[in-house]
């Protein structure tokens, strides 16, 4: 006779709790496994590039952040603790308040007209004319030049007694305006050039803006009899705003910070050109040579454009048709 053994429940059921147990334990042996293979990969690709951020970017900020704290001649071997005198000397002094209204003017002039002459001419470009593909080429090849070959030629341009344009406004009888002697001319002058620099960056950009505009909108609108004007402010520009902001923030960026080469050329001495990244160089490597007073000035610089571009993402974006 064969016996039937039955089995303990309650050994099969510590029996399915162990087996459980063991492939749940197996399961964070590999989710550690996998979880260290990625970490291995992302040091090994990202690992050289976060060494070089922080040693080129942070560590010079945080340094930057200390020296704006010192009394100290650029050279010198010794240093005074002044805290915030620096920040306090710049945000108070007349001199300081001239560098805001020189800033403000020169980004303002500088972003509205390269926007706004790189949209115009976007929108000649974007029709079918003869030669518009040599017509964009030429237009962007300002912006791939040296700012400082450029200054150079322009300064040829602007000389009041030899320059091009002196003998222009001679044929029609006016003279030429002291560009370099007066600060208001030399801070229109500078502008000029800096547009003319780069609103070859803005038209390209406005102009593959408007090349991914659906033509059956266009269409549309034109059967409903609505006209160029109309069209484009009821169509074309609702659809470039992700454009425009874009090149809001970056041209408001650029402005501020890599017109240096353009102001040093054609203004050496900050002559009513003296943007806050130019203050920084002329009170550094300048007469004045007050590293620690240039240093806070860098940081105020910083600041002002993390505060600027954090306004326009919380609320400039808002405006803003992704759709």
């Amino acid at each position: 006779m064969s016996t039937v053994r039955v089995r303990d429940p309650e050994q099969t059921a510590l029996s399915q709790d162990s087996d459980q147990d063991e492939l749940a334990t197996e399961r964070r042996k590999a989710r550690r496994k996998r979880l260290s293979k990625n970490w291995t990969f992302f040091l090994l690709f990202a690992g050289p590039n976060i060494l070089l951020i922080l040693a080129f970017i942070y560590y010079p900020l945080i340094s930057n952040m200390y020296y704006s704290t010192l009394d100290w001649r650029l050279g010198s071997s010794t240093a005074t603790q002044i805290g915030l005198d620096n920040y306090v000397r710049f945000f108070t002094s007349d001199d300081g308040l001239e560098v805001w209204r020189v800033t403000a003017i020169f980004t303002l002039g500088t972003v509205a007209g390269s926007m706004i002459l790189g949209l115009l001419i976007a929108l000649v470009l974007n029709k079918k004319i003869p030669g518009r593909t040599v017509a964009r080429t030429a237009v962007f090849s300002p912006y791939v030049l040296s700012g400082v070959g450029v200054a150079l030629v322009w300064n040829f341009i602007f000389n009041p007694e030899r320059g091009a344009l002196s003998h222009i406004l001679d044929w029609f009888g006016l003279d030429s305006p002291q560009w370099y002697l007066h600060e208001d001319w030399a801070l229109l002058m500078v502008i000029i050039v800096y547009v003319w620099k780069n609103l070859g960056f803005c038209a390209v950009v406005f102009l593959a803006g408007l090349q991914s505009i659906p033509q059956d909108l266009i269409e549309a609108a034109t059967i409903d009899r609505a006209g160029p004007i109309r069209r484009f402010f009821s169509v074309t520009l609702p659809l470039l705003t992700p454009t425009v902001f874009f090149l809001l923030v970056t041209n408001i960026i650029f402005s501020m910070t890599n017109a240096f080469d353009i102001l040093r050329t054609m203004t050496p001495t900050g002559h009513g050109t003296n943007t806050i990244i130019f203050e920084v160089y002329l009170q550094s490597f300048g007469a004045y040579q007050r590293a620690g007073y240039s240093a806070a000035i860098a940081v105020v610089l910083f600041f002002t454009l993390f505060l600027i571009t954090v306004i326009q993402m919380r609320f400039v974006e808002r405006k803003v048709h992704y759709q």
